[in-house]
């Protein structure tokens, strides 16, 4: 059994900020279960572009508004809370945040947390056995 507390995890190498949002590490691949499970803020007034060719993404918005763009059809979602978005298909897309939004994302594979996002968006698909990243 694990039990996190939130906030501990500030600041510490599972807090990875970004200009445009910050996502807290709560369950990573070392963890051994399967996925990894993540605390993102998306900030008010910004826009947020991923594309994650390596993994499926869930995400559920617990609070604030904006819009999800899938930038390879141009359609576009509302997000507010209660919307949940799978991302089964590595879709590119964008989150563009009206409001702070925070979301609880799950990946699987699960994200180690040595991962970067590249100039596209994406994260390279690393294992806790591979040391190189």
């Amino acid at each position: 059994m694990h039990v996190i507390d939130l906030h501990d995890l500030d600041d510490t190498d599972r807090d990875v900020k970004s200009e445009t949002w910050r996502s807290r590490r709560m369950v990573l691949a070392k963890e051994g279960v399967g996925f990894s499970f993540h605390d993102t803020v998306i900030y008010a007034g910004t826009t947020s572009t991923f594309h994650y060719q390596n993994h499926v993404e869930a995400v559920y918005c617990v609070q604030g508004e904006g819009t999800l763009t899938n930038e390879e059809t141009g359609e576009v979602f509302p997000l507010r809370d209660g919307t949940m978005y799978l991302l089964d298909g590595n879709e590119r897309h964008s989150v563009r945040a009206r409001s702070e939004l925070r979301m609880a994302c799950v990946f699987n594979p699960p994200v180690t947390g040595r991962e970067v996002h590249d100039e596209n968006g994406v994260y390279p698909l690393v294992t806790e056995d591979d040391r190189s990243a």
